[in-house]
């Protein structure tokens, strides 16, 4: 593996490449270039040679340097969910500056096919959480065997039979979410009840009543925050106006694709990520039918929300604030400064753009 073996993958030259990697304040006007190069290092085994960073800026160096691994709990990949992505641009540079490195980007998929290779662990899905989680011996081959001074950030929702797992191979783990757990490890968290509702919530205010969701309805906040608000005001559930979705632009351009072709078209639609928008957003503006705008909102206020048509009314959530507290979090529990699992919960608000109008 080398610079040049990375730059041709990512097409483009050998010093852009080693300024990403090894200058963490270092960013490329394209930040999609950005984490193309991370992925591709990621992918070939790069690991950031912080002795020699250190060595350049006049910092001593650590010979124990803590490694931060992270969990993608929905996607195999940055590319496929723009939220994390960008929050993960924000988390390498925050390792990299307290002197860490970045180590494993895990995906659900790692974590079975590495459990299937070992007869004990291929019957996690099997068994139940609480199983799991009071079981004391798993055989620690693959991904449950320990890794010293290394801890794990979790992006995202993390199913349930997983986590008895990860605790057994990592001492320190924090995660970033928007669907709080029981406590079961340090997370940072801005409620995507509250969120939805916040959405929801302005929909009403313009006078919608025929309101649709768009999105992950498997135990998920979102989708209690939109059932709330209706509630609130008395609005009845309507359940063909329930969209099951995997929360990615494909999935958003499909379903409001048949939304189109459906009879009762809701006038507001409330899709549970920006990502989901952007597709319901493109079936729109390519439908040949006329007439029919409905007042789309959404959650996350990624970067390509500011350029959609219309721009994307939206509901932020603090990505910076967040990677920067789960890494803090990680840090103070490997320093013996807490024992017990704390949980942060950081606010939302909402960004009016052009997508929502009155009814």
């Amino acid at each position: 593996m080398s610079l040049k073996s990375i730059a041709k993958e990512a097409k483009t030259s050998i010093s852009t490449v080693s300024r990403v990697l090894n200058n963490s304040e270092h960013k490329c006007n394209d930040n999609k270039l950005t984490e193309r190069i991370w992925e591709i290092a990621k992918k070939q085994g790069y690991t950031p040679n912080t002795t020699a960073r250190n060595l350049r800026i006049g910092k001593d160096n650590d010979d124990n340097n803590f490694t931060v691994d992270i969990f993608l709990t929905r996607f195999e990949s940055m590319d496929e969910d723009s939220f994390f992505a960008e929050l993960f641009l924000y988390l390498k540079e925050d390792i990299l500056n307290q002197g860490c490195l970045l180590g494993d980007i895990l995906s659900t998929i790692d974590i079975i096919s590495d459990t299937d290779n070992d007869n004990n662990i291929s019957s996690v899905p099997y068994k139940t959480y609480d199983e799991l989680k009071n079981q004391r011996y798993i055989n620690p081959m693959g991904i449950v065997a320990h890794k010293k001074n290394t801890g794990l950030i979790i992006l995202g929702k993390c199913p349930n039979e997983f986590i008895p797992i990860l605790k057994k191979r990592y001492k320190y783990i924090s995660a970033v979410d928007r669907n709080p757990t029981d406590y079961e490890y340090d997370e940072v968290i801005c409620n995507g009840m509250t969120a939805a509702e916040k959405a929801v919530e302005h929909l009403i205010s313009l006078g919608h009543r025929n309101i649709a969701y768009i999105g992950d309805c498997t135990y998920e906040t979102r989708y209690i925050g939109f059932y709330q608000a209706l509630l609130n005001h008395k609005i009845a559930l309507d359940y063909k106006n329930i969209f099951p979705s995997n929360q990615t632009e494909e999935d958003g351009y499909r379903i409001m694709k048949n939304i189109l072709q459906s009879d009762n078209r809701p006038t507001g639609i409330f899709c549970a990520n920006d990502s989901t928008a952007l597709g319901v957003l493109k079936a729109i503006k390519n439908s040949k039918i006329r007439g029919y705008l409905p007042s789309i909102i959404s959650i996350d206020n990624i970067k390509e929300s500011e350029n959609t048509e219309p721009m994307l009314t939206t509901i932020d959530i603090p990505k910076k604030e967040m990677g920067h507290l789960a890494l803090m979090l990680l840090l103070d529990r490997r320093n013996g400064k807490h024992s017990k699992n704390i949980r942060v919960e950081l606010p939302c608000h909402l960004i009016e753009r052009e997508s929502c109008n009155y009814i």
